[in-house]
């Protein structure tokens, strides 16, 4: 007997030693896929600053753009290139920046018009209109000698000479835009003839000088030739003098080498349009959109990102000229925002492992989809296993609980549990998933000034849902949470369809359950109540939609539930519970013997 006990007592012991041991290597790999699928940088609505990085690895840098344009002796453009750098803090700026000072200091004449090809020179003779500010009641220094190009033109004496200079080309588009000065029945503008005619006489010499020098793309120049045609021959000039105002609007913020090498990759007349506002509205960050335009080579590709986040998109443009060509590239072909990320980048550097982190950046960067769907899995793998360290940490069950225990229906426990830990480490760790639209329309009409027309203010708007991003991700997050419980009230429902006892027990059972069965109503009365607070506190903005919503859903699954699928489980077992035989009636009488006091 004693020797009986000692094998029960030592395989006992044994057993209690294998359940922990599962437990801790459950809890061990399950918190180390939960630590890789944080290292993998993949988002949905975020690129990461360092696949941005990897992308750029072995492209030209902006400083290396600087300096080609240097030895092109575009100073101008190389100018706006070193502010950008400064602006973004470039630790290899100085180098840029004694090339640029360098070339000044050679050619001081080029800083009026931002040099380029010499024989220029001859046109931009006449010195800068010297521009100096006031600040405490005392002038100030000019703060450069370039002046934008439409501040040049304008004035009357240096109209005349790029006239002179245009009518000496042979280009058919270029003479187009000289007969345009002859235009009488102009909308946008006043006529070249007329007192307030200046303005379309310089944007006419500007556009004829980019095209003399050959400085707009095939597309643009084609476009700038048609409309001159059509408004030469009795056409519309509406579309001809919008291109001319975009021209001019940009002329008034860049130099003549500026505004050539930043034209001379536009495409198109939209995209002109388009970068034309952006200009407009963001003079501040100008030299970080000139930069984002030269090292992307996709002018298209920097006013859709700019249009879609206009809150945000020069921001991240300006963050992400410091990874050279191949990160502004990668940004503009993600549209996404750009994400930092700065503890995990750290965390990166000093974990063991670091063949794993530097695995992953370059997965999300060649496969972003499945980089995502790795890092969802690995949070899904994470999940699984916690919930089996718990399952394995429960203490074994009573003898009267065996014919409870089915085989198999765990596993579909730990599925939904980590299906939710999914859902809530989603949505505390991604990153702008509430964040609102910033796509912007632009609707500019601009008129110029004249006897019968007023100014009308360039209006930007930017496009809002109707609803608030956060109360539709509080929505999603409480039906994704229903659909959970529901499932697993189905799995509940299941299990003791299976248990090895009768039907009259599996009745009971199932009055066991009612609170899990009605915990839908309990989370859809709880979100209600969260929604309100949040509500209250300012975090979302007023939405009886989704403070509501959550209940609903909580109402609509119970109802599913209860009425499709506990309901006709329990029919089903009253039936058979009233086929059985019925037991004999003195085991209940010696049972109240058995429990009547002495």
């Amino acid at each position: 007997m004693h020797g009986d006990f000692g094998k029960l007592a030592l395989l006992s012991g044994e057993f209690m030693t294998r359940r922990w041991i599962w437990v801790f290597l459950c809890a061990v790999v399950g918190l180390a896929a939960l630590f890789c699928g944080w290292l993998v940088p993949a988002y949905l609505r975020a690129v990461p600053a360092d696949v941005l990085q990897r992308a750029g690895n072995g492209g030209p840098s902006l400083v290396e753009r600087g300096s080609q344009l240097i030895k092109e002796n575009k100073l101008g453009a190389a100018e706006l290139l070193l502010e950008a750098a400064r602006q973004e803090a470039i630790p290899e700026r100085g180098e840029l920046g004694l090339a640029v000072t360098n070339l000044a200091a050679h050619h001081p004449g080029w800083e009026i018009w931002g040099g380029g090809e010499p024989y220029l020179q001859a046109l931009f003779t006449s010195p800068a209109r010297q521009r100096s500010s006031v600040q405490d009641g005392e002038r100030k220094k000019p703060e450069s000698a370039s002046e934008p190009l439409t501040e040049w033109i304008v004035r009357l004496e240096n109209r005349g000479t790029v006239l002179d200079y245009l009518r000496a080309s042979q280009r058919p588009a270029v003479s187009e835009i000289l007969e345009c000065r002859a235009l009488t029945n102009t909308v946008i503008f006043s006529a070249s003839s007329s007192a307030s005619g200046q303005a379309l006489d310089a944007a006419l010499s500007i556009a004829g000088l980019l095209l003399a020098e050959d400085k707009l793309s095939s597309g643009l120049s084609n476009s700038v030739f048609i409309t001159a045609l059509s408004a030469n021959r009795g056409g519309n000039s509406q579309p001809l003098e919008e291109l001319l105002l975009d021209l001019l609007s940009l002329g008034q913020r860049f130099n003549w080498t500026q505004l050539s090498v930043f034209v001379g990759q536009i495409p198109d007349t939209q995209t002109l349009r388009l970068l034309g506002n952006i200009a407009r509205k963001s003079e501040e960050q100008l030299a970080v959109l000139f930069s984002a335009v030269q090292l992307s080579g996709s002018p298209a590709g920097v006013a859709h990102y700019v249009m879609t986040f206009s809150q945000t998109g020069l921001k991240d443009l300006g963050a992400s000229l410091r990874f050279g060509a191949g990160g502004v590239s990668e940004l503009l072909k993600r549209r996404q925002m750009l994400y930092g990320a700065g503890l995990r980048q750290h965390t990166m550097q000093n974990s063991p492992l670091g063949a794993f982190s530097s695995f992953a950046v370059d997965y999300a960067w060649r496969m972003p989809l499945m980089a995502l769907a790795l890092k969802w899995c690995l949070y899904l793998v994470a999940g699984f296993l916690l919930a089996m360290a718990l399952h394995f940490a429960r203490p074994p069950v009573s003898q009267l609980e065996t014919p409870l225990q089915v085989r198999g229906f765990h596993v579909a426990r730990e599925i939904l549990f980590a299906l939710g830990f999914l859902v809530v480490i989603l949505f505390l760790s991604e990153p702008f998933l509430a964040q609102e639209s910033q796509k912007a329309e632009f609707a500019f009409r601009l008129r110029l000034p004249t006897v019968d027309s007023v100014v009308a203010p360039g209006n930007t708007s930017v496009k809002s849902s109707f609803m608030d991003p956060k109360s539709l991700l509080t929505l999603l997050l409480f039906f994704v949470l229903q659909g959970l419980i529901y499932t697993a009230c189905l799995v509940k429902l299941a299990e003791i369809r299976r248990q090895r006892v009768g039907p009259r027990m599996k009745l009971r059972l199932l009055e066991n359950e009612d609170h899990l069965f009605d915990a839908g109503l309990y989370l859809g009365f709880a979100g209600t109540i969260i929604s309100l607070i949040l509500v209250s506190l300012g975090f979302i903005k007023p939405s009886l939609m989704a403070a509501y919503s959550s209940t609903s859903f909580g109402i609509i699954f119970v109802s599913i539930f209860k009425i499709f699928h506990l309901r006709p489980e329990r029919r089903k077992l009253l039936l058979e519970a009233d086929a059985e035989p019925v037991a004999p009636s003195h085991a209940p009488t010696t049972a109240r013997q058995m429990a009547a006091p002495l």
